[in-house]
């Protein structure tokens, strides 16, 4: 349960409730051979009392870490813990975080929650991103950090929480990085955010990144993680379709992609389905998916589509463009309002139950990374569509220090580690499935039905048709 914090903000102390919880589990495991489990967490919750009533909060779980691993693996009575400073600066501003929904205004990313945490005395500062916190009473002082560097970027909506992690934080900080994100829909940073206050662009897919390097002229990009698009379900829908010949179980379910757009272009409703018992009603059988016009998500899933309609061949040309756009507008068409970033639908999945959301386009990440939280319960699905695309997630750095960035999600063993916890996929397959048997979640450790998206000019031509037809 989440403790309160006065004066500071509820979403803050759910980051900070998070964060202190996954910093318990790594200090448990990390120490589990020496130290009684019951012991490390007493000595989290003592140090983290330590920070009752202090202003310093984005940074607490790493303190904490820090006192406790020095107090647990060198119990020295000579060993002074400094306590939490008390003096705050104000403009001393450590860590943060940009919440809420992605929208846009004027080209702008808008309707954000800046969450400022103001720090104590700069020796603090220093020793927290310095990881000295703990020094023996006549140590000399020690030096002060170099300053970090801020840097912007704008961010598909499901790497929020990644960038919210104060483990990425940290690892960002000991670089001399300090990440502020924005959220927007991946076809939205593509076309209509202004990124003229940013130093990196990061939306969730090769086709939006790569019409940004042509437009700003930029050879350089960097793919740190990726995600297939997956189909959530519940089980009695999952039952449903498996009687209608749409989902495959197995040890990995799939989602048969030419049986289920045989059921949409008929109209079939769920009422339709024989012996339907569990969901009988009078409601087209459709997976709700994003607002093409703006996010990836359905930009992906529109490649899935396309390619089974179009007799499962890549769409090339006004000729394969014009047989497909029916089928594809009529998918969202229906669907009725859809929301502009992928966390909508996901959240709605996670939290409303199968009465308004029976199928979601997702990535499998969402459903990873929402396993490792609890948020997953018995009765949730998770299949694969066949056949599925990869959702690269790809940075285009638009400043030197967005291309610090890139080369650090790229090559830091830390952070790549830290993206498999989050449910991406990195270089490392063994660290991802690792993650997902952790989490029992049953994923395919090799994707092999997949397929590529289309050339970017053909992605537009089908997003801008279906974009027509809401008119």
């Amino acid at each position: 349960m989440s403790r309160v914090i006065p004066g500071v903000a509820a979403d803050a102390v759910q980051r900070e409730t998070l964060a202190m919880r996954r910093m318990t589990e790594s200090l448990v495991e990390d120490l589990s051979e020496d130290v009684p489990v019951d012991q490390v967490k007493s000595a989290v919750g003592a140090a983290h009392d330590r920070f009752t009533g202090k202003p310093i909060r984005e940074f607490v779980p790493i303190l904490v870490e820090r006192i406790v691993r020095r107090e647990l693996a060198d119990p020295d009575p000579t060993v002074r813990v400094p306590a939490p400073a008390t003096t705050v600066r104000p403009a001393v501003v450590v860590a943060e975080s940009v919440v809420g929904e992605s929208n846009t205004r004027g080209g702008r990313v808008s309707r954000r929650a800046v969450v400022p945490l103001s720090i104590g005395a700069v020796a603090v500062v220093a020793a927290v991103v310095a990881g000295v916190a703990l020094q023996p009473a006549d140590a000399p002082a020690a030096p002060v950090a170099a300053p970090v560097t801020v840097v912007r970027g704008v961010i598909g909506s499901e790497k929020m929480s990644f960038f919210a992690d104060g483990r990425v934080v940290k690892v960002l900080a000991d670089n001399g990085i300090r990440v502020q994100v924005e959220p927007a829909g991946s076809r939205q940073i593509a076309t209509t955010v202004d990124l003229g206050g940013f130093d990196f662009a990061f939306p969730s897919s090769i086709p939006a990144a790569e019409r940004i390097q042509r437009q700003r002229n930029i050879t350089t990009k960097y793919t740190p993680f990726s995600s297939p698009i997956a189909i959530a379900t519940y089980r009695p829908i999952a039952d449903l379709l498996t009687a209608a010949g749409v989902i495959k179980p197995g040890p990995v379910a799939t989602f048969d992609m030419d049986k289920y757009l045989e059921l949409a272009a008929a109209g079939v409703q769920w009422d339709d389905l024989p012996d339907n018992t569990t969901y009988p009603v009078a409601k087209n059988i459709l997976v709700s998916t994003t607002d093409p016009r703006s996010s990836n998500s359905a930009a992906m899933y529109l490649s899935i589509a396309g390619y089974v309609a179009n007799d499962h061949t890549i769409v090339r040309g006004a000729t394969a463009e014009q047989h497909v756009l029916p089928t594809l507008s009529k998918l969202f068409l229906a669907q009725g309002y859809t929301d502009n970033s992928s966390e909508g639908p996901f959240n709605q999945y996670l939290t409303n139950g199968m009465g308004p959301t029976p199928l979601v386009c997702i990535y499998e990440a969402q459903y990873v990374e929402a396993a490792g939280n609890g948020r997953i319960t018995p009765d949730m699905v998770l299949t694969y569509p066949t056949p599925t695309v990869l959702s690269s997630h790809t940075l285009v750095p638009l400043t030197d220090t967005g291309d610090r960035v890139g080369k650090l999600l790229t090559d830091n063993a830390d952070l790549r580690r830290l993206a498999a916890e989050h449910g991406f996929r990195t270089g490392d397959t063994a660290a991802f499935t690792s993650v997902a048997a952790e989490r029992s979640v049953p994923v395919a450790a090799d994707l092999i039905d997949v397929v590529d998206v289309p050339a970017y000019d053909t992605l537009e031509h089908l997003l801008d048709g279906v974009a027509n037809s809401y008119n």
